[in-house]
C-alpha cells in the first residue's frame, strides 16, 4: 500500500498545541485548508525543535539573501493565532522524524513530519510517496515567511505555557511543589 501522504500548500492554519493540564500535556500539530484538518500528535521536545529550527532557518535565508527574500524578521502581529486546536482533535499518526528545508524557488519552508516507527528515505528521490516501498503517513506543509515565522512564535509559546521554573533549581514545579535538589531533597 502507497505511503499515506497529508499534503498542505499554504493552509490556511497550521499551529502547534496542547490539551491537558501542565505537566501532563499532549502535543499536536494541526493543519487546516478549508474543510480539511489533520492532526499528528508529537512530544513536547519535538515542538520546541521545530520551532527553534523554522526560526533558523528563515533568520538563515534573510542573511544569505541579504533582505531580499520575502521573509519577515518576526513574525507579523496580522498573522498571530491564539485561538485554541480545531474540534474534534482526532490524531492520524504519531510522529517520529521531522525534516525541514526552503524551497528557494517558491520562497517556502516545508516541514515533512513521518509516522513514527516509519524511517523516510535519505534520499525522497529514491522512494517517492507512490512508491510500492514507501510505508507509514507523512504529512508535508509549505509555508510562506511570514506564516512559518507566526508557527514558530505560537509553537514556542506553548511549550512554554507548561508548569512554572522553581526559583531555586529551575526544573518544573508541580501543583504539589517537587523535590528540589538544591534542598538537598526536600519538597518545595
Amino acid at each position: 500500500m502507497p505511503r499515506q501522504v497529508y499534503e498542505y500548500e499554504s493552509p490556511d492554519r497550521f499551529v502547534a498545541g496542547t490539551t491537558g493540564q501542565p505537566g501532563s500535556r499532549t502535543f499536536f500539530l494541526q493543519v487546516r485548508a478549508g474543510n480539511r484538518l489533520t492532526t499528528v500528535q508529537l512530544e513536547k521536545q519535538q515542538v520546541s525543535v521545530l520551532a527553534e529550527r523554522v526560526d533558523e532557518l528563515l533568520d538563515e535565508v534573510l542573511r544569505r539573501s541579504q533582505g531580499s527574500a520575502t521573509v519577515p524578521a518576526l513574525a507579523p502581529s496580522r498573522t498571530e493565532d491564539t485561538a485554541p486546536l480545531d474540534t474534534p482533535i482526532e490524531e492520524e499518526f504519531r510522529v517520529g522524524t521531522m525534516s525541514l528545508a526552503w524551497d528557494g524557488e517558491l520562497e517556502r519552508v516545508v516541514i515533512e513530519c513521518f509516522e513514527a516507527g516509519e524511517n523516510p528515505a535519505e534520499d525522497e528521490d529514491e522512494l517517492p510517496d507512490n512508491d510500492e516501498d514507501a510505508e507509514g503517513a507523512v504529512l508535508r506543509v509549505s509555508l510562506a515567511g511570514a506564516a512559518a515565522r507566526a508557527f514558530a512564535k505560537r509553537a514556542l509559546a506553548v511549550v512554554g505555557a507548561g508548569r512554572p521554573p522553581c526559583p531555586f533549581c529551575t526544573f518544573p514545579l508541580d501543583p504539589e511543589g517537587h523535590i528540589c535538589p538544591r534542598a538537598n531533597g526536600y519538597r518545595r
